[in-house]
């Protein structure tokens, strides 16, 4: 499991959605943003029309997520007849957007926490009692979906840490009944099981104190003894991936003894490795299987696109067929247990996600299903270019524009005329930036600024070296690169020097705080979501199942248990120099948060004050890592445009009704916005948990 501080909520069902095929030219190309069309709020971060479409393992029921009173619920239909769709789940508050399905007949899984809190407890709904089940009916416990199987349909293995908040014990629990029957007290510090396809323990791993990874196999005599070895350096881009039905091939990305990791096939009886696939370029993404053998007849590598590789002659014409819908990008997202039908998701950056019907026994046929956005078909959405872009000490950083239709009317992804910019980074630091459809930069795109993604040191997936270039280089050398890379685009003419903001969240956040702190004069304004201000408070209050990953966080960012490491973790935060902020700062912040807790901003925004230096902050008491409600994220975003508007001068669309039925409040700063005291005094607040 991974654990970092990149905020996926804020960004689910926004940022992540993929499109179909690339907008229509205007007939005319427009002489400036005024004469592009502007694209409401809601079309972007309401709620999508339908979204997470797949197909019961059965092949019999169609499922998605769509809004029952404007709240995310589970769809299920006929998986003939999409017409006849009911909702199975009945959520009223925050909405469901991760389940998936049983292999026990009308059974689906679906996950939930509260507020955002993260303590997400695991359900089981059964379509024909339409009775609804919690798996994990414990207070403050993380519930963890191990393993489901095909060849155990009745019941699924979950980790719950219910009797240690920082370790999971290992459970089998019926699906007909809840009934939970432990099958592995975890007090040996294990971070992961690996189980086969009968619910066997057959690996898990354990962190060690120098950082690395021991790669662990039962003794038969009920302890562990080490099957393998991963250090320090390897361990973000090196684990198993999963083994086949039958338990005799373990699957591993491995990037020990190269620089990129990739895919091997080990024998689990002889331990014999084999070479599946790997790329100079980039490390080993996502990965096709066989649904009833379990194996990988795919794999995904992504530079500056995601291409996939077929593994296997079976599957070879599929992915051909896949690839030729247009030039896009495509994903399988659902797959019988027969294998006679998928469900695909085909996207591009200036389209949402549609999805596909696609029946391998009936010619390959494909079959339009839905479109995520439809009220943005037609829309005058921007193109996302890939660029590499060079650091001041030779590395490349792999980086994606976007630029407002008006900066480049011919769309060859070269700026005729210099348009402000936002730098939006993304968070982890141990992610990536990627090609795809973004809520957020054509939002941005669309209201008139360039919008620039770098991969800078310590992003994952171009190589471990690059990854481990950023150890030790918060507000250093990773700053350095997101200035290098606003130094590129001035040097192309995208934008000015003086007219750069920054924005992120989660470590996006941290380099937004960094920019105006250690550079304060690098950027004209800076938008913070859920970023953290002080680096020791932040290693202090890391949720207790994040135990197996403190090791690496002490040794990349700094050991708050030395005093080396204090100091260092005090020089390298935002609020040991809020004093030298001197350009505006928009602050927004989930009260519930479990990662970057809601001191992290009560921090700087008392610094400030203290020093008389405004800022505007905004909160909201029914959210976490980012926003997961539409009604959330609009209002932040509606005061995110109006701040962007004032610093950089781009067009805002008033506030309006955005933020009704939001819990949004503004501890600080109000009158740092145009519009948003006035609407404040209009609106009362309404908390979801």
């Amino acid at each position: 499991m991974r654990h970092t501080l990149f905020f996926a909520a804020m960004l689910a069902l926004v940022a992540c959605d993929r499109g179909d095929a690339p907008a229509a030219a205007q007939a005319a190309a427009p002489a400036s943003i005024d004469e592009v069309e502007l694209i409401p709020r809601e079309a972007l971060f309401g709620n999508p029309e339908r979204a997470n479409v797949q197909l019961s393992p059965d092949g019999k029921h169609l499922s998605w997520i769509a809004p029952v009173d404007g709240v995310l619920n589970v769809w299920v239909a006929p998986a003939g007849d999409p017409a006849q769709a009911k909702a199975v789940t009945a959520d009223k508050a925050r909405g469901i957007r991760n389940y998936f399905w049983s292999y026990r007949p009308d059974t689906l899984l679906y996950l939930r926490d509260t507020g955002g809190d993260e303590d997400f407890h695991a359900y089981a709904v059964d379509l024909q009692s339409g009775a609804s089940r919690d798996l994990s009916p414990f207070p403050k416990t993380r519930a963890q979906v191990a393993a489901v199987s095909h060849l155990q349909p009745d019941s699924v293995l979950i980790g719950m840490n219910n009797r240690d908040p920082q370790w999971h014990d290992l459970y089998r629990v019926d699906l007909a009944s809840g009934k939970r029957t432990l099958l592995q007290k975890n007090d040996a510090q294990i971070g992961d099981y690996i189980a086969d396809a009968d619910y066997r323990i057959r690996y898990a791993t354990r962190s060690r104190p120098d950082g690395g990874t021991d790669v662990l196999k039962p003794d038969g005599k009920g302890g562990w003894e080490k099957f393998d070895d991963i250090p320090f350096e390897d361990a973000l881009s090196t684990g198993p991936a999963g083994l086949t039905t039958d338990g005799s091939t373990l699957y591993f990305v491995d990037s020990r003894n190269r620089n990129t990791s990739a895919l091997y096939a080990v024998d689990t009886a002889s331990g014999e490795r084999t070479l599946l696939h790997e790329d100079a370029r980039t490390d080993i993404g996502g990965t096709l299987a066989d649904p009833r053998t379990g194996k990988e007849q795919a794999v995904a590598v992504d530079y500056l696109r995601e291409e996939w590789k077929p593994l296997d002659d079976a599957i070879a014409a599929d992915l051909k067929t896949l690839g030729d819908i247009g030039p896009g990008d495509f994903g399988v997202v659902s797959r019988t247990l027969d294998d006679n039908t998928w469900i695909v998701a085909y996207s591009a950056a200036e389209t949402p996600v549609a999805y596909y019907r696609y029946d391998r026994g009936d010619g390959g046929k494909l079959t339009k299903l839905f479109s995520a956005r439809p009220a943005l078909d037609g829309k005058p959405l921007a193109p996302m270019w890939p660029r590499e872009i060079k650091s001041r000490d030779g590395l490349t950083l792999v980086s994606y524009l976007t630029l407002p239709k008006h900066a480049d009317p011919n769309a060859d992804g070269t700026p005729d005329k210099s348009v402000p910019m936002v730098l939006f980074v993304h968070g982890g630091p141990w992610g990536r930036d990627a090609y795809g459809y973004s809520g957020y930069a054509q939002w941005l795109a669309n209201r008139g600024y360039a919008v620039l993604q770098t991969n800078f040191r310590s992003s994952t997936g171009f190589g471990k070296e690059f990854t481990n270039a950023g150890d030790g280089e918060w507000a250093g050398k990773m700053h350095d690169d997101l200035i290098d890379a606003v130094q590129w685009a001035v040097k192309q003419g995208v934008t000015r020097a003086d007219k750069v903001a920054i924005m992120g969240g989660s470590y996006g956040g941290y380099a937004t705080l960094a920019g105006l702190t250690f550079t304060p004069d690098a950027f004209a304004c800076g938008v913070d979501i859920v970023g953290p201000s002080n680096l020791n408070t932040l290693l202090a209050t890391v949720p207790p199942y994040w135990a197996s990953f403190f090791e690496q966080l002490a040794k990349r960012m700094g050991d708050p248990r030395t005093e080396e490491g204090r100091r260092w973790l005090t020089e390298r935060s935002p609020l040991t120099r809020a004093d030298k902020i001197v350009k505006p700062l928009l602050i927004g912040q989930g009260a519930n948060d479990p990662r970057v807790k809601q001191a992290e901003s009560d921090q700087i925004v008392k610094a400030m004050q203290a020093k008389n230096i405004p800022v505007t902050y905004v909160l909201f008491p029914d959210e976490g890592h980012g926003f997961a409600r539409p009604e959330n994220s609009k209002a932040f975003n509606a005061v995110a445009e109006g701040f962007l508007a004032q610093c950089l001068g781009g067009r805002a669309e008033p506030i309006g009704a955005d933020f009704r039925g939001s819990s949004i409040g503004v501890p600080a700063g109000a009158d740092g916005v145009p519009g948003l005291a006035e609407a404040l005094k209009t609106h009362t607040p309404e908390v979801k948990k």
